[in-house]
């Protein structure tokens, strides 16, 4: 797994054994994982979302704590998926970083807690899924325009975006940020640390 700009976000590429019958990869490797991230993912929920040409979804996010971290690929077709750092008091406050995503490279994302999410589909039909760390909960889901001007998100020109009512009448960075329902960078790393911790924890347990 490689760490992208943003702190809080890697990709990772998996290898990919093709053979006469089709393909195999390993999509998601829990030591590696914890190797990489310091923490473990804990599984609380596994999501799919098929989408036609052009859909937008997000900027999603959770209020920190818990959060909800993603580790997200895409099975079928191509999106281009998008983390933005909304995390106040963070060095990369505002920055965004985009992967392509599809069934060709087997790429995923993973996206700590407190982070934005997004994905425009680039095909018609494309499939998404993500394991998260923690359920859907509707008190403490939020979201970003992802058309926010001030970000200035690199969408593919030709596509025009589909959004969801929901999507689209989400406020911009600075609204949210004004209203006070952004998560804090401090709050954010803090989290992670004691989800570190806990790992480190029971290793000694387990060796005890």
């Amino acid at each position: 797994m490689e760490p992208l700009g943003i702190e809080g976000v890697w990709v990772d590429t998996p290898k990919v054994f093709p053979d006469g019958r089709g393909r195999f990869h390993e999509w998601f490797k829990g030591e590696s994982f914890r190797d990489s991230t310091g923490q473990g993912l804990r599984l609380a929920q596994a999501n799919c979302s098929r989408s036609v040409l052009g859909t937008l979804r997000g900027i999603h996010y959770a209020s920190v704590p818990p959060g909800q971290a993603k580790f997200v690929t895409c099975v079928s077709g191509a999106v281009l998926d998008v983390v933005v750092d909304i995390r106040t008091g963070s060095p990369s406050f505002g920055k965004w970083e985009a992967v392509r995503l599809d069934d060709a490279t087997h790429r995923c994302v993973y996206i700590s807690e407190g982070l934005g999410h997004a994905f425009m589909a680039l095909e018609d039909n494309s499939t998404v899924v993500y394991l998260c760390s923690e359920g859907y909960a509707p008190h403490r889901e939020y979201g970003i325009n992802p058309l926010d001007p001030e970000l200035a998100i690199a969408w593919p020109e030709e596509l025009k975006p589909q959004l969801s009512g929901k999507d689209a009448a989400a406020p911009t960075l600075e609204e949210a940020g004004r209203l006070g329902l952004l998560p804090s960078f401090e709050d954010c790393t803090a989290y992670r640390r004691a989800l570190a911790e806990e790992i480190c924890e029971e290793g000694v347990e387990k060796v005890g």
